[in-house]
This record gives C-alpha cells, structure tokens and sequence, in this order.
C-alpha cells in the first residue's frame, strides 16, 4: 500500500461544506489535493489558499476554488505535509522548498493538519537536513553564522546553479547530528541576519495522519 496516498486522502475527512483552508505542498498532499478535486466535482463548496505555485497549479488542475492571501484573515484548517515529525508533533518542513509560504499559512490556519507516511515519523529531528530560506546577498556570511551552531550547511542547488524559492531566496540545507531542544534552535536560527526563515515548525500542528504500508493509517493528535 501506498502510505502517502492513504494519508493524503485520509485527511479530507475534517474538511467541510464552506471551508477556507490551506493547501500545503508535496508528494503526499499531491494525493489530498486530487482528492479534493474529486469532491469539488461533486459538489464540495470551499476556497483554498496555496502554498507554492506547484500547488497553485495543481488546485487549478483539479478546479479547485483559490482565492488570494490578502483576502483572508483566518483559515479553518490547512493540510501540508513534513519531512520529520517528532513524538511531540514537532516538524521539519521544506524539503519541497516552501517552507516560508508554507509557515505564512499554517500561522493563521485554526488547526494544522500533518499527513506523512510511517517513514516521517522519527524519536528526535534532525536525521533529515533542516531547511533555511536565506536571502543571496552575503549567504556565504550567513552560512559560516549557521555553522556556528553545530551543523553543516549545504547550498541547495539544481544543476550546478542555486535553487531559487518561489520568494527568490536561497535554501541552505542544516545537516544536523540531533535537533535536542528544537524550540531554542528555532529562536536562535531566526536571529542571524540573512535568515528569512527555517524549517522547524514547533508547536504548530494538532493532528498528524500517517498512512502505513500494510494499509493501517494512525492519527496522531496533541495532548490539550
């Protein structure tokens, strides 16, 4: 079984009639996206804000009703995907490259919704290396700041050129041991001049769908 495709499915269900919600990015909200295509069809009133413009072109695919950020104060929900999530729901995003727009939304979004497959689900962060949407000028110096915290940062590139954000940014790539106390890195990485923002999101999601290969999905919520 496809754990990504039962997750991302999955987690329509807490989607209703007259919602405005977020749609996050990647392979496994690919799956949430064409569902919601197919309920739309059927009849399925709601406007959803994208996250990148991959998914601003895959909604558009699936004719599914977007509306613009300025028009939106508060969303219901937003369902996007992690690279990590930890015992304490604690994520690393931005392995697509979006995790600005990304963190943009989930920030006035009433709930956030997480949907990975079993293999996202990890004791502590930082087996996967954490993203950090930098600004080029001087990313060299921003690098050498980040280094100071333990890490190895790496240039993401396509190609032999740098990867471009869709906010025209530069990704560095943290490699990480462990991420102990992610709550204080994501303090400190927001400090240093150059850094636009980081791929920790703490303390943000309520409720994360796993889909496993053997067709189980659990649902994770936090503790209230």
């Amino acid at each position: 079984m496809d754990g990504k495709k039962l997750a991302g499915e999955k987690a329509v269900q807490y989607i209703e009639n007259g919602m405005v919600i977020g749609l996050g990015t990647g392979s496994t909200v690919f799956w949430t996206i064409k569902k919601l295509g197919e309920l739309v069809k059927n009849g399925l009133e709601i406007r959803c804000v994208p996250t990148s413009k991959n998914t601003e072109i895959l909604a558009k695919k699936h004719k599914i009703p977007l509306i613009p950020i300025p028009e939106v104060n508060e969303l219901d929900l937003t369902i996007d995907g992690a690279d990590e999530v930890n015992r304490n729901l604690d994520l690393i995003k931005g392995g697509g490259g979006a995790l600005l727009r990304e963190k943009m939304i989930a920030s006035i979004s009433r709930r956030l919704i997480i949907v990975i497959d079993e293999s996202k689900s990890v004791l502590n962060l930082g087996r996967f290396p954490l993203p950090v949407e930098v600004v080029p000028f001087g990313f060299e110096i921003t690098s050498k700041q980040l280094s100071g915290l333990d890490c190895i940062p790496i240039l993401r590139t396509e190609g032999n050129i740098p990867f471009i954000t869709d906010n025209g940014n530069y990704i560095l790539d943290c490699h990480f041991s462990t991420i102990q106390e992610p709550d204080e890195l994501n303090r400190k990485l927001n400090m240093i001049p150059g850094v636009v923002e980081n791929g920790l999101f703490i303390k943000m999601a309520d409720t994360v769908v796993i889909g496993h290969k053997n067709g189980n999905v659990n649902i994770l919520k936090i503790m209230q």
